[in-house]
């Protein structure tokens, strides 16, 4: 039997048992473009808490290239495709290291899975990666996931994490979906640009919502945006997943959307 949702997002993360939260790169990174470890075991330490409260936890995290650039300062200002794969390559294998550093400090494992849009297009690719997230959680494990950016091509790329998520989460039969930015949620304008741009609680309608709003531009280190963000709300709420969207530089932002002491928006379900 599915989980009731909630109307807001401290309702939707107690009601829930298996949740999918997604970090952005902006989120990850810090002024300068490196890693930000800081926050990764900040945020290690409240998924830790949610786990203790019962509840399963997988993570689709972005950062290879920042990671990567991190690792390897010499490339950084480098545009050319193969390049921008093989820092993703370097940088992944620094990324998980920070997150199994984070998570080690509350004896928790992690496990890397990798992914295209082929995984979720196959069939029996798609039953082996639902196993495989099934058998991590239920031992205990964090998977944490992000695309396979060192090998996808153009017609097999998801091509931002926003939508990775949200089809994690449909395969995985999640509860709720958190996605974390570097906007607080969705607003009326663009809050860097408008002072009167309104914080938008709760949508019902995504199309209505898409009607009523302006879109920017992607931000500076994601390869996502609102768009992104709202293609991912529409094909989990589809799945009866309700979508929370918020800032994750925010102090102790998980612990505090659960609490009820920071706002974000939330994607009802349908």
């Amino acid at each position: 039997m599915k989980t009731k949702n909630g109307t807001n997002p401290a309702e939707c993360i107690h009601n829930a048992k298996k949740i999918v939260l997604k970090i952005g790169s902006n989120t990850l990174a810090k002024k300068d473009g490196t890693i930000n470890f800081e926050f990764m075991q900040e945020f290690a330490n409240q998924c830790a808490a949610l786990m203790e409260d019962g509840k399963q936890i997988v993570i689709v995290s972005s950062g290879a290239q920042v990671a990567g650039v991190s690792t390897l300062d010499k490339w950084a200002r480098r545009k050319d495709t193969h390049y921008r794969q093989a820092l993703c390559a370097i940088g992944q294998i620094e990324l998980m290291d920070k997150w199994r550093c984070a998570f080690a400090a509350h004896d928790i494992h992690i496990g890397q899975l990798l992914l295209t849009n082929i995984d979720f297009t196959d069939d029996q690719r798609t039953l082996n990666m639902r196993n495989t997230l099934f058998t991590l959680v239920d031992e205990g494990v964090v998977p944490i996931i992000n695309e396979n950016d060192s090998v996808s091509f153009a017609e097999g790329r998801i091509g931002d994490n926003d939508n990775l998520s949200a089809l994690t989460a449909i395969v995985w039969s999640a509860d709720l979906l958190i996605l974390f930015s570097d906007i607080d949620g969705i607003y009326t304008c663009n809050p860097k640009e408008f002072k009167d741009a309104a914080l938008i609680e709760t949508v019902k309608n995504i199309d209505e919502l898409r009607a009523s709003i302006s879109i920017g531009a992607t931000n500076d280190f994601g390869t996502g945006g609102i768009t992104t963000k709202l293609e991912a709300a529409e094909k989990v709420t589809e799945y009866g997943i309700p979508m929370v969207l918020a800032h994750g530089g925010r102090k102790n932002i998980l612990d505090n959307l659960a609490k009820g002491n920071a706002k974000g928006t939330l994607f009802l379900a349908k």
